[in-house]
């Protein structure tokens, strides 16, 4: 278990012959990823280039959430805000996903394991596969988890009277279902996005042409003495 009291694990596809998946995705020990340094995570988003304007419609929709969030004495973080404010963010993890992922930020959800903490979905995978959520405590402290649980969907089935195939009164098994993956928002979509391009990159006509953060972060699984 790690320190937030889950699991630890980052769900993602393969790296080429770097890092293999079996499937879609791959569940990855998070101890496992090459490290990335947290102090170019500001809130400003610099490493994808100059800030974009404000989204009208985003910024009412968020400000909304925030209301809703505020009510539950939870606050959003600021990363987040400027992210899906930002015309030119807001649809960046969109744009480069290679596996179809989508922005789709949901209501407050409460959580299943922790009384008072709500998860707000903010990313998912084109079939479901994987949910990526913000995990806010009353104690101010927020992270991302991700699940195979469309908990917006499961809490609308149980509200309807209709069955699923998990239980949101067991503890033990929402725990499992709830997967700790990156400490603040900005880091998540960072990791993401470099992944990704990463990704694009190996499977272009110019596999050398990776740029020097994304070889950076490629080096760590290449075999010794094995330039990328």
């Amino acid at each position: 278990m790690s320190s937030v009291g889950f699991d630890s694990a980052w769900c993602a596809t393969d790296l080429g012959e770097y890092r293999t998946c079996r499937h879609t995705y791959e569940y990855y020990a998070y101890e496992s990823l090459p490290p990335v340094d947290s102090t170019q995570f500001t809130g400003a988003f610099q490493w994808l280039g100059d800030a974009g304007e404000p989204l009208p419609e985003q910024v009412t929709a968020i400000n909304s959430l925030a209301a809703d969030l505020t009510a539950r004495n939870l606050t959003l973080p600021r990363d987040f805000v400027r992210f899906q404010t930002d015309s030119k963010l807001h649809y960046a993890l969109d744009e480069v996903s290679v596996t179809s992922c989508w922005t789709h930020v949901s209501e407050p959800l409460p959580s299943p394991v922790e009384p008072g903490a709500f998860l707000v979905r903010f990313l998912r995978d084109q079939q479901d596969c994987v949910i990526w959520y913000l995990y806010l405590r009353p104690s101010g402290e927020v992270f991302v988890v991700q699940s195979y649980l469309d908990y917006e969907y499961e809490y609308e089935a149980r509200r309807d009277g209709e069955e699923t195939e998990t239980d949101l009164d067991d503890p033990e098994e929402q725990r499992a279902a709830i997967v700790w993956c990156a400490p603040t928002f900005e880091e998540f979509a960072y990791r993401f996005w470099v992944e990704n391009r990463i990704w694009r990159t190996l499977n272009s006509d110019d596999p050398s042409g990776l740029e020097p953060r994304l070889r950076d972060y490629l080096n760590h699984y290449a075999p010794a003495g094995i330039p990328t």
